[in-house]
């Protein structure tokens, strides 16, 4: 096992107000720290979720956890081949390597905070998620940086078939 030792010196600290937000309803991401202000430690983003709205389809990342904390709301959450159910105050991580995705539960909003660690500089993917809704570049677009934002996608049976 290696241990990985983030490089920072400041304390990191993000003010709601400063934060940039991408999106709206019926979802909305908040950028809160990317791995650059971490030193690589992590990156952390706050999701809201309408009614029943999916977050994530499904996928991967090959060098990283990624940590859903509940703090409103229920949730969906595929972990492999099964689909979690969560409420507020849940607590789920999604080691590397493992399949997952996530949604508001039918007739739920949700509101998450979402951590991966360690870090991806991933806010450059959430403004080109963006840029997709907005019709300025194209879903298929995504495969050309699922690399470079250790995001793979891929088909979930069990995700498709879970309503």
């Amino acid at each position: 096992m290696s241990l990985f030792v983030p490089e920072f010196d400041e304390t990191v600290i993000v003010r709601d107000a400063e934060a940039e937000v991408i999106g709206g309803a019926p979802v909305g991401v908040k950028l809160l720290a990317d791995s650059s202000a971490s030193g690589g430690a992590l990156s952390t983003v706050r999701v809201t979720l309408g009614e029943g709205a999916d977050g994530a389809r499904p996928h991967l990342h090959r060098n990283s956890a990624e940590m859903f904390y509940l703090l409103d709301g229920e949730l969906e959450i595929l972990s492999g081949d099964d689909v979690v159910p969560a409420e507020s105050g849940d607590l789920v991580i999604v080691p590397p390597g493992r399949p997952h995705a996530f949604a508001a539960a039918p007739g739920s909003t949700a509101d998450l905070l979402i951590v991966i660690a360690p870090g991806v500089e991933r806010f450059d993917y959430f403004r080109h998620l963006q840029r997709i809704r907005l019709g300025e570049a194209t879903p298929e677009s995504l495969l050309e940086v699922q690399e470079l934002y250790d995001n793979h996608f891929l088909r979930s049976e069990a995700w498709d078939g879970r309503h």
